[in-house]
């Protein structure tokens, strides 16, 4: 699949108002500076689409793009470490709760885990819980270009050492580098796909 056109719609904190949910949608998320607005600009062949910052907690509303007039990417506010209050941290866990529970037309969760780093705790928990609420998702790992194919290839057997502990298999896996575009075609065939079974 190729993207011939991505439009920002709209940002909002309340998944009651998104937008009416007759078309597929994709959801990206991670922990904060994962690297998630550099790839959906990435995807999508926009610079500036997704707000890129070096300071963590950037992104902190649901966002909606439509892509090709046929379906939706939703850039989720990240989590984990981003400097800010406990109180601003509770709400965004909720809304973002809300908004992954009860989108109907909620394809995948799209979850992006820094390559160059073993299992982190709250990333893995929160994969539990999408399993544990039936949430679809893929594994999308990002900044490959920043280490060997071998310490790739051993952090994802640690992963699935930890994620074997509670899952049978492990879900499906993306290597992405938003600097050198890898990845890009395998996502893009994997949302190709996955859009052809959608039902209004």
């Amino acid at each position: 699949m190729e993207i011939k056109s991505a439009q920002f719609v709209i940002s909002n904190t309340d998944f009651s108002k998104c937008p009416a949910a007759t078309m597929p949608e994709y959801a990206f998320i991670g922990r904060s500076n994962v690297g998630k607005s550099s790839l959906i600009n990435m995807l999508c062949d926009r610079k500036n689409m997704a707000k890129t910052s070096g300071k963590p907690g950037k992104t902190q509303l649901i966002n909606h793009f439509i892509i090709n007039s046929n379906w939706y990417l939703v850039d989720l506010p990240g989590y984990g470490y981003a400097q800010v209050s406990k109180d601003k941290k509770d709400k965004w866990q909720k809304f973002i709760q809300d908004y992954i529970l009860n989108r109907e037309n909620l394809m995948c969760m799209m979850v992006l885990l820094d390559a160059r780093l073993e299992p982190q705790k709250i990333d893995l928990e929160f994969m539990d819980w999408l399993g544990e609420n039936g949430i679809s998702f893929v594994m999308v790992f990002t900044k490959t270009d920043k280490l060997s194919k071998t310490k790739i290839a051993n952090n994802l057997n640690f992963y699935k050492e930890e994620m074997g502990k509670h899952w049978d298999e492990l879900p499906q896996c993306f290597y992405t580098s938003a600097e050198k575009k890898d990845g890009k075609l395998e996502l893009l065939s994997f949302i190709g796909d996955a859009n052809k079974v959608f039902k209004k």
